[in-house]
């Protein structure tokens, strides 16, 4: 009996540290559909390419010399912030505002096209191989120890977890709060009348993209230094798992998008723990598919209110 709990113990550590990725990267997708109504669909390259700046950071901090950690993980970190935000910026002004105005089916193709641009881009620049790296922080402490198996929470585990708590507090204290987030709430209840009262429709817009890549940017680094080793078709996956949490908790709403993360990677792990980790994404879906049934709007989500 004390086997089996230290079992499903160690498998909620792993799900809720996969699933603390995957709603980080699932806040960049409720974000852009609740102010424009689109899918970015181009988000999850957006993390893979957060994950690129943040080894090429880590190499030249190796280069440098510079080995005290807690420097080295602070400039990774506004690096790949920064240089990431730079992407999703460009990704808006150049490929999403030219198609505003046009039937959805236009930006969801350029969505699309942005997507396999991105990951070819990365191709070409990095090569298809691979990128490994050596874990960073190590270590971690004894969460229960039986004689024939021991549950531990590394300290990599811990780190995801309390950052993913921070950035979810602190981004919904700045929806609440700041003149940004009233504006965001604006645009997503009538971006007509928003400009009409003053708010700057196309910088709140790119804005959100700004800080939905920031946020996409922490779940590649993060991810890098979790599994040591990304290439450039990373995101295609994750995005495809972080938009189906958006779905799944509701898109548009924010702790939906979370709490859809969570449940993906809490059904990912006690999946692969106790069944075959070959039809973990099959459990995932259908899951998806079940809630939509009885709840199309997702868990937290709100139906539509029609404008007339």
């Amino acid at each position: 009996m004390q086997d089996t709990f230290a079992y499903f113990l160690d498998q909620l550590i792993n799900g809720l540290t996969l699933g603390s990725i995957y709603g980080l990267i699932a806040i960049g997708y409720t974000m852009v559909y609740g102010i424009i109504g689109m899918i970015n669909f181009a988000h999850g390259e957006i993390f893979m390419i957060g994950s690129f700046v943040a080894i090429i950071t880590f190499l030249l901090l190796g280069i440098a010399g510079v080995t005290w950690i807690p420097l080295a993980l602070l400039i990774v970190l506004i690096t790949s912030m920064v240089l990431t935000s730079i992407y999703g910026w460009a990704l808006e002004r150049v490929a999403y505002r030219p198609l505003r105005g046009s039937p959805r089916l236009a930006a969801l193709i350029t969505a699309i096209g942005m997507s396999i641009f991105l990951q070819n881009y990365v191709q070409l620049l990095q090569g298809a191989r691979n990128k490994p790296m050596q874990p960073v922080i190590s270590g971690g402490i004894t969460v229960l120890q039986d004689q024939d198996y021991v549950v531990s929470l590394s300290y990599m585990q811990m780190m995801i977890i309390v950052v993913t708590l921070v950035l979810m507090t602190g981004f919904t204290l700045m929806i609440a709060r700041t003149s940004l987030g009233r504006a965001q709430r604006a645009c997503e209840q009538d971006r007509n009348m928003a400009a009409l009262i003053g708010v700057n429709v196309d910088r709140t817009i790119s804005l959100t993209f700004v800080v939905g890549a920031a946020l996409a940017s922490v779940a590649g680094m993060m991810f890098l230094m979790y599994y040591g080793v990304i290439d450039f078709f990373i995101g295609f996956l994750a995005g495809i798992k972080a938009f189906t949490a958006a779905v799944l908790g509701g898109i548009g709403s924010l702790p939906g998008a979370m709490l859809g993360g969570l449940l993906i990677g809490l059904i990912e792990a006690f999946w692969s723990g106790y069944f075959t980790v070959e039809y973990k994404d099959v459990a995932a879906f259908s899951i998806l598919v079940l809630v939509l049934v009885f709840r199309p709007t997702g868990l937290l989500g709100k139906p539509d209110i029609e404008k007339v």
